[in-house]
């Protein structure tokens, strides 16, 4: 039986097997419009994969033909069930005969420059089972064939099975099981086909849509996710097919995506995942001040909208793209089309089309004032309040207000408590504004380019820091929002686990907040796996740098405000470790505090920072090493040291030998760690243990910075800083290895296993000992984890 359908040959009893969108698609190819090469992964490979998963709930066996029926109002078992089908779906590992299969099709299809094809994007196409749909119809309603996200990935195996396994966990995210069942339609009698497309050099790309009146087309530089996204306005033509002309109206284009050339870098084979092939270049200002489409390119628009009018009655939402070819000009392709649901209901207009579907299901907010990294989760509407001069911050900023800037920085720390929300324009989603908001609670949206343009102080937004995206707060939509707080604890507000199954890795927490404590001590976790020094300090040395304490003659209280500080975390876990990071203040950024005002850095983040800045000025660190002696002193001996950014095994000498002279290797449970984060410990690992280290933990921000070269600060990185980059997994599981082999402890502390939770199950294959993740990451990283475990057990036992 066939499992791969050719665009040009599907025929009208293939429905089924390839969905509405591809089938509608094909019509279009077959009567000569210039669709864009393809073929579909028939439906009935996601049906048969479900069945070879061996579940480990007995609800899942029959999951492949069930209902699946759910109690969509009870938002634990919901999130629960979710994750645990997502999760064990990316897991369980496809068929080889599959990916083998996958891959040869791939590589024989047709690429829009006669080259080998390098990457592809895989689409959804659904289909309602005994559904006949007429011509140009759907069998379901056009928001709910956008219910899952299309994957942009590279053209080998395992970049295949991994992009196609992410899409078919799509089905099971909570906002989809919500929907299916809302709308009364059973998972089996759902079909889901998979369109493959060849993705090239996009000059532009765009929609084009009828309307009541006439045709438009949206226009913008490289791939269409800039649109879909929100993060550039497209240019808007207007099309009048009686008489030939348009009407333009230029928008602001200031970023483009495009697919990236580090094709030769592709999937781990460890891991299944690799570079992204989608990369995001900023335009210059003239491109951005110039339209997209030239007038001989409107011409061929204005061709194909009369020819579409003439053979289709349908109200019709195309999806375009203008590729670069070795013909000259280039070449326009069709790649996707939206039509009429079968029960009368009309397409989306071109606006909402564009929105995000969350937009479209929950919210109906509009479409996004600007848009970024979604940094901390949450939503809230409230006032703006922009900070245009960092030079000179607000004292009386008002309290639940969104802070809108182009940078937040780790001293901001009392505005940030005050806020309702953050945006800011500059930053990634490990800058110490993202990881402060996480903490605090509040949504969070970074990278959000030209925010401080966009907003005004005093304008009502709706920022959503689930998604990204900030959104102006109407009359009406501040109602459809208070409407929507039930759907949105639902979706996005997890509650509490009560952690049952005992799990081997330890689960620990992040902090540096002793607001947050009371919470963070009461959830089932091991103890704290990083304390933030640097945040830390900001809530108690009443703005001011540390060194001016020191440098005024104040060293004792200083003292004596770290001990009472860190006592506070120590009392609330005892007698679960707490894991304190020694300072490491990056000169560009404590800049704002009184007495930070230290001599410029090329490049604060390779510069006087970690351990050196000891080395050179021991004072501050000996300081912090009286504190933890007057921790140990008042009877806390759960407090454990890690030092930070280690570029020697010189470096740790050192600080080791201030640290006996302080007294605290004289406490049996006191242990000397060091962060893993400069890739120099990647060789240096034995040497370091020899030197007298008790224990690593490997911070993968830093890491990943260090080996990729990337600022891991600057927002228009963000697509190139990846965590889950082959060489970063690499190096973490050489590191956890070489730490297994050498008999210490070896524990995980940055973003890394939240954003990619089927790294989990890697990790505890190589062996890690403890992940130490955010508060609002410890229910979904312990099931992670306690489905890791599981498998890795069943592993053994075969």
């Amino acid at each position: 039986m066939d499992n791969f359908y050719w665009l040009d040959r599907i025929s009208s009893n293939q429905h089924l097997q390839v969905g509405d969108r591809a089938f509608h698609l094909s019509r279009l190819r077959q009567k000569g419009y210039p669709v864009i090469s393809g073929f579909v992964l028939s439906a009935r490979w996601f049906r048969e994969f479900l069945e070879t998963i061996e579940w480990s709930d007995p609800l899942f066996f029959d999951l492949a033909h069930s209902s699946l029926r759910l109690n969509v109002e009870d938002a634990r078992q919901l999130q629960a069930i979710s994750q645990q089908i997502r999760q064990t779906i990316l897991l369980t590992p496809l068929p080889i005969e599959w990916t083998i299969e996958l891959e040869a099709t791939v590589q024989a299809l047709h690429s829009v420059t006669d080259e080998p094809t390098q990457a592809v994007i895989l689409r959804p196409s659904l289909a309602l089972a005994s559904s006949k749909p007429r011509e140009l119809t759907t069998s379901l309603h056009s928001e709910a064939a956008d219910l899952l996200e299309a994957q942009v990935c590279w053209s080998d195996q395992i970049s295949l099975e991994s992009g196609l396994k992410q899409l078919w966990a799509e089905m099971f995210r909570a906002r989809n099981l919500i929907y299916w069942q809302r709308s009364n339609i059973a998972l089996h009698q759902i079909h889901l086909a998979v369109l493959v497309q060849p993705i090239g050099v996009a000059i532009a790309s765009g929609y084009l849509q009828n309307t009541q009146i006439d045709w438009e087309i949206l226009a913008t530089w490289g791939l269409e996710p800039a649109i879909a996204n929100g993060e550039v306005l497209p240019d808007l033509y207007r099309l009048n097919l009686d008489n030939g002309t348009v009407s333009s109206q230029m928008g602001s284009k200031t970023i483009a995506y495009h697919i990236g050339s580090s094709s030769n870098e592709k999937a781990d084979s460890q891991t299944g995942e690799g570079v992204r092939p989608l990369q995001l270049d900023s335009l210059s200002e003239l491109q951005d001040q110039q339209f997209v489409l030239e007038a001989d390119q409107l011409q061929q628009f204005v061709q194909l909208a009369r020819r579409l009018t003439a053979d289709f009655g349908s109200r019709l939402l195309l999806e375009w793209a203008l590729y670069r070819t070795d013909q000259n000009p280039p070449r326009l392709y069709l790649t996707q089309i939206k039509a009429q649901s079968d029960d009368g209901l009309m397409a989306q207009s071109i606006e909402s089309a564009l929105i995000n579907l969350d937009d479209s299901l929950n919210q109906g907010f509009g479409t996004p004032i600007v848009s970024g990294l979604a940094a901390a989760s949450g939503r809230t509407i409230a006032q703006a309040s922009v900070i245009t001069n960092l030079q000179h911050l607000p004292i009386d900023l008002k309290p639940g207000t969104i802070l809108v800037t182009s940078v937040i920085m780790p001293d901001w720390l009392p505005l940030l408590k005050q806020a309702a929300g953050v945006i800011a324009e500059q930053g990634g989603m490990t800058s110490h504004g993202a990881i402060i908001a996480r903490e605090l609670g509040i949504p969070a949206v970074v990278g959000a380019m030209q925010a401080t343009q966009r907003i005004k102080t005093g304008d009502s937004l709706l920022i959503d820091g689930s998604d990204g995206k900030v959104y102006k707060a109407t009359a009406a939509l501040k109602r459809e929002f208070a409407n929507q707080q039930t759907a949105e604890t639902l979706l996005n507000q997890t509650a509490a686990m009560e952690i049952k199954t005992p799990i081997a890795t330890q689960l620990m927490v992040n902090l540096s907040q002793s607001d947050r404590l009371d919470h963070a001590a009461s959830l089932a976790v091991d103890g704290v796996g990083l304390l933030r020094s640097e945040l830390m300090v900001m809530e108690i040395l009443d703005q001011q740098h540390p060194q001016l304490w020191l440098q005024t003659g104040r060293r004792d209280k200083l003292i004596d405000r770290l001990s009472t500080q860190i006592s506070k975390f120590a009392r609330a876990f005892a007698p679960r470790p707490v894991f304190y990071r020694s300072l490491d203040l990056r000169s560009h950024e404590f800049r704002g505090l009184e007495g930070g005002d230290v001599p410029f850095e090329t490049n604060p983040m390779l510069g006087v920072r970690g351990t050196f800045s000891y080395v050179l000025n021991p004072a501050l660190f000996e300081a912090e090493l009286a504190a933890l002696s007057q921790v140990y002193q008042t009877g806390y001996s759960n407090v454990r040291l890690v030092l930070p950014f280690v570029r020697t095994v010189e470096e740790f000498i050192f600080c080791r030998q201030r640290v006996e002279q302080a007294g605290l290797t004289h406490h049996p449970d006191f242990q000397l760690w060091i962060m893993a984060e400069v890739p120099s410990v990647l060789f240096l690992l034995p040497e370091y243990v020899q030197a007298g280290v008790q224990g690593i933990a490997i911070g993968t921000s830093d890491l990943t910075q260090l080996l990729l070269g990337v600022d891991r600060d600057q927002g228009l990185m963000a697509l190139t800083f990846d965590e889950h980059h082959p060489a970063v997994l690499r190096a973490i599981a050489q590191l956890i290895e070489t730490a297994h082999k050498l008999g210490i402890p070896c524990s995980i502390c940055g973003l890394a296993p939240v954003q990619y939770p089927s790294l989990i199950d890697s990790l505890v294959q190589w062996g890690v000992t403890a992940i130490s993740v955010n508060l609002d990451a410890v229910e979904s990283t312990y099931y992670a984890l306690n489905q890791a475990e599981q498998k890795r057990l069943g592993r053994l036992q075969r």
